[in-house]
């Protein structure tokens, strides 16, 4: 080791999903397979790129009051950022600073770990139960805080707003955040407690059901004294966050409600119809209120599904992970692209005795 390197910061990043180059049937990072609304494509068109020049605006306006307005919340309540990624980041920095550990779930998104790591965050993980559920005693102890996604990631869980609110009584004294990626397929956000809870944040995106991934937006909705934290924090960091494109597209995306639920309506169609294929199939997996499917099969090996799968050009999410290693995690396309999947899954089951 160079004398030099006792001084860098090492981390072990977050691996996110591949990204292939070439034409595939991609189901394995819950990308949307719908393009965004209509109103995003114009909005882009009449775009003035002489304005590229300018810094965009750093208060983000067009698109905290085009969130403000779809939430009925005040635009004092609304925080936005580079994807939810970023944002949960600024959150960690800003609320996640005791000594105590932060807790969150073993089976869960696995940045949280990286971002405690990376921050110098004390954490624990608390482990979901048999049936990959939240154990909501096990946040009921002193802690430095407390994150979990509703629903869960990979798992596809929804946990009722009950249990929601019962881990936010008993933890009064600290920041939970909520990270509701999916929650646009699943139940009632906790965007519903807010007022009743001063110590609520939560965070979304407009990657998963506003079919704008490209775009990189996030937000976080809280008490206005949690967002001028935040805001603070952004402004120490990096002022202009959102480029000009992000914020005029990402607000006509919002105004377009019609286009959202059509949308979300079919991708919700669609996991039904593949829930029942797979489980014809012999394949077995938690109800899904996310855009994908965490599903095992108890003959073949997830690793080998996994492998056979992207040889024919299908692509879907595979963890070399203790509790999960029999496991897939499959993204809702659309119909054409799950009779594609299906067709490979029949066709590798032919091909390869059960063990």
């Amino acid at each position: 080791m160079e004398a030099f390197e006792k001084n860098i910061r090492k981390v072990e990043p977050y691996v996110p999903g591949e990204q292939p180059r070439q034409r595939v049937v991609k189901l394995n990072t819950n990308e949307n397979p719908y393009p965004p609304a209509p109103g995003v494509e114009r909005a882009l068109r009449e775009l003035d790129t002489a304005d590229f020049r300018l810094y965009p605006d750093p208060a983000c306006s067009v698109l905290v009051d085009a969130i403000a307005d779809h939430y009925k919340v005040g635009r004092d309540q609304v925080f936005v950022g580079v994807g939810s990624d970023d944002v949960l980041s600024l959150c960690f920095l800003t609320f996640f600073n005791s000594d105590k550990p932060i807790l969150f779930p073993d089976i869960t998104y696995s940045f949280y770990k990286v971002w405690a790591r990376l921050y110098r965050i004390p954490y624990e993980c608390k482990k979901v139960d048999e049936d990959f559920r939240i154990v909501r005693e096990d946040y009921y102890g002193e802690n430095g805080g407390v994150i979990f996604p509703n629903p869960n990631a990979p798992t596809a869980l929804y946990e009722s707003l009950e249990l929601v609110e019962d881990i936010l009584r008993h933890n009064r004294d600290v920041i939970v955040i909520v990270d509701e990626a999916y929650i646009d397929y699943a139940g009632p956000s906790a965007i519903e407690l807010i007022d009743r809870y001063d110590n609520l944040v939560v965070t979304q995106t407009f990657s998963k059901s506003r079919s704008m991934a490209g775009m990189r937006i996030g937000y976080a909705i809280a008490s206005p004294k949690l967002i001028r934290y935040l805001n603070d924090v952004k402004y120490s960091f990096n002022s202009y966050t959102l480029n000009r494109a992000s914020l005029v597209c990402g607000a006509e995306a919002v105004k377009d409600r019609a286009y959202f639920e059509e949308t979300v309506e079919k991708i919700k169609a669609t996991r039904e119809r593949a829930g029942e294929r797979l489980a014809r199939l012999g394949f077995s997996f938690p109800e899904s209120s996310a855009n994908f499917l965490f599903a095992t099969h108890p003959d073949y090996d997830a690793r080998e599904i996994f492998e056979a799968l992207k040889e024919k050009g299908i692509y879907v999410r595979w963890w070399d992970s203790a509790r999960i290693r029999q496991y897939v995690r499959i993204t809702v396309g659309t119909d054409e692209e799950m009779e594609k999947l299906f067709a490979a899954l029949e066709a590798f089951m032919a091909g390869r005795k059960a063990v």
